[in-house]
């Protein structure tokens, strides 16, 4: 079985440009494929990572006054009866620490408050 999750972040280092809103466009193409290149392997090194499968960008959103862009993602990992459980307290900390206290993603600066794990 597999078990979806959602991750949204504000990265406030980034400003919303009109072409991140349209999911085929060369901007938003691009934009998601750093976003995958630094969120996978945190949830990699994560408590599910043997179970981690990925995650899709699904939408970039303009915050404060298109100064900000928050991101969000739908993440999918293996429930398996053996393996490790989903637990989005522990995945909140554990991405919480291993991004400063969620202030740094690679080169991109987040706002602190921003880090929403449902699942």
């Amino acid at each position: 079985a597999v078990r979806n999750f959602t991750l949204n972040v504000t990265i406030t280092n980034l400003p919303f440009t009109a072409d991140m809103a349209t999911p085929n466009s060369r901007k938003f193409k691009s934009t998601e494929k750093v976003m995958s290149y630094y969120v996978d392997p945190l949830l990699q090194r994560s408590s599910i990572g043997p179970a981690y499968i990925g995650c899709k960008v699904m939408a970039f959103r303009s915050k404060q006054n298109r100064d900000n862009t928050g991101v969000d993602a739908m993440c999918s990992c293996r429930d398996e009866p053996s393996g490790p459980k989903f637990n989005r307290e522990t995945i909140y900390h554990e991405l919480s620490n291993m991004t400063n206290g969620i202030t740094k993603l690679g080169h991109f600066s987040l706002n602190s408050q921003s880090l929403y794990i449902d699942g």
